[in-house]
């Protein structure tokens, strides 16, 4: 399945259950923050995650961000890809190889 075939999925499931009328980019974006601190929740008390509820959790975040993009007509891959052409500016491989420092400190 290409990224566009599992757009067109998720188009049809939101379709078929007329939630498109939810799905303001508001509430996209708020959803996508929701689900990602329940994603971290599944790592609260210790970092042996059941890996089905991360999966599950996971899921809920892609969803809601390629729900996200399509509503801005963004192009998911093309976003990705731009936003790595900028970090790789910021963090060229020579200076931030192994490190975490912030990129201003390299």
């Amino acid at each position: 399945m290409t990224g566009e075939d599992l757009l067109e999925t998720l188009r049809s499931f939101m379709a078929e259950r007329d939630w498109g009328q939810f799905h303001s980019p508001e509430n996209l974006a708020k959803s996508i923050s929701i689900e990602a601190a329940e994603l971290l929740e599944c790592y609260q008390w210790n970092g042996d995650a059941d890996p089905d509820e991360v999966a599950g959790e996971l899921a809920d975040v892609f969803t809601y961000a390629l729900l996200l993009a399509d509503k801005l007509q963004l192009d998911p891959e093309q976003i990705v890809r731009a936003k790595l052409e900028r970090t790789g500016q910021k963090y060229p491989v020579e200076k931030a190889k192994g490190r975490s420092t912030k990129y201003d400190r390299l």
